[in-house]
């Protein structure tokens, strides 16, 4: 619990932010200097701190998971990283695809990457956007340069082009919402002005923060433009797995039946304009789904 400390020295008053972390017998404080007087927005200052903690706490387990998983990769023969990968792709153009409504499921998905067997009763554009998706999935595998506006209006183009070619690779010139969100999304107008600034933050901080969050508030900041008409949460799911394995993490993989909660952190952070609960959101998720692969 983060409470506030006030301390006298001679005839003046200092305040400070504490809080006190557990680490096996030891009892280790944290401090954050106030002020001689308590900030208006108090409370948010402290979930700030809080976050700060949070991040600090978890980036040595962040580590070993990377660690681990790079050991046990290069281990493996081309093979079984290949179909490694492909499990990977297959699970991951299923749940996020299904997150944008698709009616395929995960059998249908698999049938259809794998084998080329396209399920019956099933929308054609259901099935040519999880064609595309495997394509891009791969071409993100590949790509050794690092994302630029021409990469992502490229993969925005493939997702779409043989499903809506209207709006295949364009950024919108109509305002939009979000079905069932009480979030406001820019204007078109300022949606080029947004991107830029998008992406001078990505390339001044790519070096600062850590691969993890670096990920995550690419994927909040990049849906929070929405600068397409459709296809804003696939692409940024694809954004952020590219900067986790470009940095050498093992990609993340936003379940299907996790979408409630998924939804929840997002509009929290989106509405509240508090990035932390989003990366805070991603963290845990993403230590949730490797656990195992480390032992702090």
């Amino acid at each position: 619990m983060v409470t506030i400390r006030k301390r006298t020295k001679g005839n003046e008053e200092f305040y400070y932010l504490e809080h006190s972390i557990r680490k096996g017998e030891v009892l280790e404080k944290k401090e954050k200097y106030l002020g001689k007087e308590i900030p208006k927005n108090i409370e948010e200052v402290k979930k700030e701190f809080f976050h700060d903690i949070f991040k600090e706490r978890w980036h040595k387990t962040l580590d070993a998971i990377k660690q681990t998983f790079s050991k046990e990769y290069r281990a493996m023969p081309k093979s079984a990283q290949e179909k490694y990968l492909e499990h990977f792709m297959i699970k991951f153009t299923y749940d996020t695809n299904r997150i944008e409504g698709s009616t395929l499921n995960l059998h249908d998905t698999a049938n259809l990457l794998k084998d080329g067997i396209s399920p019956p009763n099933k929308p054609i554009r259901d099935i040519k956007e999880t064609e595309a998706h495997k394509r891009i999935f791969y071409e993100m595998l590949n790509y050794k340069k690092d994302i630029s506006l021409t990469e992502v209006l490229y993969w925005h183009k493939m997702l779409f082009e043989d499903s809506d070619k209207e709006i295949a690779g364009k950024i919108r010139k109509h305002q939009v919402a979000i079905a069932g969100a009480d979030v406001e999304l820019p204007l078109p107008v300022e949606v080029p002005i947004l991107f830029d600034e998008f992406f001078k933050w990505y390339h001044k901080e790519k070096k600062k923060l850590h691969p993890v969050e670096l990920a995550a508030l690419v994927h909040l900041k990049f849906v929070s433009i929405h600068p397409f008409t459709d296809g804003n949460g696939r692409i940024s799911r694809l954004l952020m797995n590219f900067v986790l394995q470009k940095n050498k993490y093992p990609m993340l993989n936003i379940q299907y039946t996790n979408r409630a909660a998924y939804y929840r952190a997002l509009e929290r952070s989106q509405k509240t304009k508090r990035e932390y609960i989003f990366v805070q959101y991603i963290i845990k998720r993403y230590i949730a789904a490797y656990k195992k692969r480390t032992m702090y």
